[in-house]
């Protein structure tokens, strides 16, 4: 018959290295999900960032169509057109100040 001395140091020793092991195990698990997640997160968000840059690119575009023909005044047109070209870029400022300064409030 063995020492009960040895025999639970044997077993004590058994057990911390399973104990070790399957910690191991879980935090290798546990940052292999942290780095999907993180690479799963920046690929969203390079993704969103693409989508909000051509749905940019795209609303300034249309912008642009709608005031080529419009804001160009030919020489020798009445002067109710220049006033009336005036009174659309003084609008059109006015809403673009608007809405920067609704960006910057809801922004902070």
């Amino acid at each position: 018959m063995s020492n009960p001395l040895v025999h639970a140091f044997f077993v004590g020793r058994a057990v911390a290295e399973a104990c070790g092991e399957q910690l191991e195990i879980a935090l290798t698990n546990a940052l292999s999900e942290l780095g999907k997640f993180d690479a799963e997160q920046r690929e969203r968000l390079r993704q969103f960032t693409e989508q909000v840059l051509e749905r940019a690119q795209r609303e300034e575009e249309l912008s642009m169509q709608g005031r080529s023909t419009s804001a160009i005044v030919k020489r020798g047109s009445q002067p109710e057109d220049l006033q009336a070209t005036i009174d659309e870029l003084r609008a059109e400022t006015a809403q673009l100040r608007a809405e920067l300064q609704h960006y910057r409030s809801s922004s902070v």
